[in-house]
């Protein structure tokens, strides 16, 4: 009796989702350019939105807000019940990604400019790869993906502490680091989740992880003090106009975006907002936000997008397959 009731949903699924002819070509395109273009900005919208909150709440609050609103609106559209072992998937993943990726994020942007922080968050492919070479059962990676996580810590390298070679200051190192471990948890996190059980709805997947990370997040902020010292009439209009841009188009619009072309488009082609995203936050940076464009960054900046693009490029699954799974921390 139970298998007539399971055997006809999973066919449904599949059958309306790989329809290219129905591709809408303009939609298409929107959606490549609202990754590009909004997850690219969202880390000058962070360095803003720091300026008036604490960054904890900052990220806890633009998670947390719409989780709270996708979880129940998708629950209805989808009719799914998400099980235990998905419920733990997705707190897992929702503290990896949005908790230690883009809470550190909002973090170290206090201390480091918005185009610096995504050039270091772009080596996120790089931790994607050497995660998934080392689980259990992972794969090698070829020779060209290990060149490129050669050059991207050269990049890094290049882009923390070598002032004296083209005569610029230091990044602050704490925030250099934290960068690079919110890099890494997000690399982990999304290895995680793309070797666990998810919801069939990849948005009601996603609603789970912000209400998981977006409420670890507020815990943080709690603990660390940020509500207590909090003055809200302090808050600028500008901080509360980033919030609610990361919120609706970040949170919001991004992720949507992005889910529509994980299904109507190569994994390829989806993963160019690695090295895009960079480009548009030093732009950004530099033309609003009076952000130094130096010698240095621009020579760590083709170093490290040279890295990236190696390694996404490469004739192997990892490094395209994984990042199916979710989006990179300051886009979140």
């Amino acid at each position: 009796m139970s298998a007539p009731s399971i055997s006809p949903d999973p066919p449904a699924v599949e059958i309306e989702r790989p329809t290219p002819p129905k591709d809408n070509p303009t939609l298409l395109f929107l959606s490549f350019a609202a990754v590009y273009i909004v997850w690219g900005s969202t880390y000058f919208a962070i360095r803003i939105g720091v300026e008036s909150f604490p960054p904890f709440l900052l990220a806890g609050l633009r998670h947390f807000v719409v989780g709270l609103v996708f979880f129940p609106l998708f629950l209805h559209i989808t009719k799914e019940r998400p099980s235990l072992l998905q419920w733990r998937t997705t707190a897992i993943t929702g503290v990896l990604l949005l908790l230690c990726g883009n809470g550190t994020v909002s973090w170290a942007e206090k201390y480091v400019p918005s185009g610096i922080a995504a050039l270091l968050v772009a080596t996120v492919s790089i931790w994607m790869v050497l995660t998934d070479w080392l689980r259990p059962g992972g794969t090698r990676p070829v020779f060209r993906v290990l060149l490129g996580c050669l050059l991207g810590c050269l990049g890094v390298l290049l882009l923390v502490d070598p002032g004296h070679l083209v005569g610029s200051e230091q990044i602050y190192p704490l925030g250099a680091v934290a960068l690079t471990l919110a890099a890494m948890a997000w690399g982990v996190g999304s290895v995680y989740s793309k070797h666990n059980p998810l919801p069939r709805s990849p948005m009601l997947g996603v609603a789970m992880q912000m209400l998981a990370g977006g409420g670890g997040l507020l815990l943080v902020a709690f603990l660390a003090g940020e509500f207590r010292n909090l003055h809200w009439a302090q808050i600028s209009p500008r901080s509360w106009f980033a919030l609610l841009y990361l919120g609706l188009m970040g949170s919001g619009v991004g992720f949507s975006a992005y889910v529509y072309i994980l299904k109507h488009s190569t994994s390829a082609r989806v993963s160019t907002y690695a090295f895009v995203n960079p480009a548009v936050a030093l732009l950004l940076g530099w033309l609003l936000g009076a952000e130094p464009l130096t010698l240095r960054t621009l020579l760590a900046s083709a170093i490290i997008l040279t890295s990236v693009l190696l390694i996404i490029t490469a004739p192997h699954r990892t490094p395209t397959q994984i990042e199916d799974s979710v989006p990179a921390p300051g886009e979140a």
